[in-house]
């Protein structure tokens, strides 16, 4: 096992995933202009094909051993839109049959396929999983939070491991000791505001008041909407899951701020020598949608000790 390919490479978090545990990333696609720029920066050595990926010329992609692939999950999320009769949701969930069409032309030994564990409520995953089946892949579903691979961020996520053999391939995953969030957050950087300024929400200042009454002077907490209730977290755990919007803020003693593009960065374990745009909203989004690289790191290495 040496080979690679990364569908829906996005920022890259599989494609260093995979490089770090020993493989070879020949291929990379994805439609998004700004991702496919500094995908290619980062991974230079990566042929890099910017496009939909409905539209694949799958006979146009290197030969290779592992299919990567972390197709949209924003159709599946409890999050965003399970409204039923959204185009957008329904086109971002037919993502999925992209990997299929791979598999079926290029055969790869192993597919790991990303996601969020909503994936197998997917009204056609019984016929996806049937298409994998047909070509020859057993399916084993495994369902992480990446905080237990060693990732300073609580993120639930399914891996769905396929293989071409006849029983399902269940990893041994080791457990990891939670890395808490202290270790992710700098709190010389960034731009504080004080918290008690005109116009600050009243939920804000609840979640402030909630959160020092149970962590002290220095937390984290969500700046909007719902998640840790209406306190916040301590800082010696895992920080909650990073998204593509800013959502977490850093509390320390009368001034607040935003985690940083950096901090974030680090929150999903991207190295510090990776590239990124200078533009904070750009970053974030990325950064948001990408895999954990020490998640997927685990995951692969597992791989090659089961194959």
């Amino acid at each position: 096992m040496h080979t690679a390919i990364d569908l829906f490479s996005g920022f890259g978090g599989l494609t260093r995933a995979a490089k770090d545990a020993g493989l070879n990333v020949l291929w990379a696609g994805n439609h998004w202009p700004a991702a496919v720029e500094w995908h290619t920066k980062n991974n230079p050595e990566t042929q890099h094909a910017c496009q939909d990926l409905h539209q694949a010329d799958w006979s146009q992609v290197p030969k290779h051993d592992v299919m990567l692939a972390a197709p949209c999950c924003q159709g599946h999320t409890k999050a965003r839109g399970k409204a039923s009769g959204n185009p957008q949701h329904d086109n971002s969930r037919s993502t999925a049959w992209a990997p299929v069409a791979n598999a079926e032309f290029n055969r790869p030994e192993f597919a790991i396929i990303e996601n969020v564990p909503e994936f197998m409520d997917w009204i056609l995953y019984p016929a996806w999983a049937d298409a994998m089946q047909r070509l020859g892949y057993s399916l084993a579903p495994h369902i992480v939070d990446c905080a237990n691979l060693g990732v300073p961020q609580h993120r639930v996520r399914l891996f769905m491991v396929c293989s071409r053999s006849k029983a399902p391939l269940h990893l041994q995953l080791q457990q990891h000791q939670h890395v808490p969030a202290s270790e992710i957050i700098d709190f010389a950087a960034g731009k504080w505001s004080p918290i008690t300024k005109p116009g600050r929400a009243q939920s804000t200042l609840t979640r402030v008041k909630n959160g020092r009454e149970r962590f002290g002077e220095r937390f984290v907490m969500p700046y909007y909407g719902s998640g840790s209730g209406l306190t916040g977290r301590s800082l010696d755990r895992p920080i909650g899951t990073i998204t593509t919007l800013d959502r977490w803020a850093v509390v320390d003693g009368d001034k607040m701020r935003m985690i940083t593009a950096d901090e974030a960065m680090a929150a999903q374990s991207f190295p510090k020598d990776t590239q990124r745009p200078d533009n904070h909203r750009l970053t974030m989004h990325m950064t948001g949608n990408a895999v954990p690289p020490l998640a997927g790191q685990r995951i692969i290495e597992a791989l090659i000790a089961a194959a």
